[in-house]
């Protein structure tokens, strides 16, 4: 019991910590965001004009906006505190992040919202961004010599199907948990994209409908499985 109590309060004293940690660097970022292109500006004596950069906001901003609500609401209880202020900072959370957590928990073997969760998350987060600095130095430092063979018309296509392959990979094996309610959703959502072609460009966005759609699907079928 005392052991537990002890476990109990490290891993809170462990979130507390995380959590001073994560805003204080959020904030950080924020900050340096913000202030590049003013100092910038400033150092080129061409300041940005203020009105006209609000104005473009207004014109993005708002779904942004939106779009931000839902990752953070979605991403959150997958990725953790600790991974979720790592995956927000160092960005890339759709095409690296998320798929790398969600793979090292089904490795391990751990359940959303659990301690153990937590730290998995958050290390092959980390582990991720590391990983990822070291590809980009290495891509700034070898650009010019391998040039002519990324810009081959042999290796377009791949370029062009690198998130795909990447989300169909992982797709499949959520997609064989519940093959029915896979099938409902994908073709809902296929048929909803094809009819309203400008919604491809909204994805995120339509992670709501799909995501809210599949939830009712798997709680009917599991109403269905505990009556009978």
């Amino acid at each position: 019991m005392e052991e537990r109590k002890s476990a109990k309060s490290a891993y809170e004293a462990y979130l507390g910590r995380t959590h001073f940690l994560g805003r204080l660097f959020t904030v950080i970022v924020l900050l340096l965001l913000l202030a590049a292109p003013f100092v910038i500006g400033l150092y080129l004596s061409a300041a940005p004009n203020v009105p006209a950069c609000l104005k473009a906001f207004l014109g993005v901003g708002l779904v942004y906006l939106i779009s931000g609500i839902v990752e953070y609401l979605i991403y959150v209880p997958m990725l953790g505190a600790g991974g979720s202020y790592l995956a927000f900072i160092t960005g890339n959370l759709i095409n690296m992040k998320v798929p790398c957590a969600i793979n090292a928990k089904d490795i391990v073997g751990v359940k959303s919202g659990t301690p153990e969760n937590e730290i998995i998350s958050t290390l092959s987060i980390a582990t991720s961004s590391l990983v990822t600095i070291v590809v980009l130095a290495l891509g700034v430092l070898l650009m010019i010599p391998l040039q002519p063979v990324l810009q081959s018309p042999a290796l377009q296509p791949a370029f062009a199907n690198v998130v795909p392959a990447l989300f169909g990979a992982m797709a499949c094996k959520y997609y064989r948990a519940d093959r029915k309610v896979a099938l409902i959703v994908l073709t809902v959502m296929t048929l909803l994209f094809a009819l309203v072609p400008s919604l491809i460009g909204s994805t995120s966005m339509m992670v709501i409908p799909s995501g809210a759609l599949a939830i009712v699907l798997s709680y009917l079928s599991f109403r269905k499985a505990k009556k009978a």
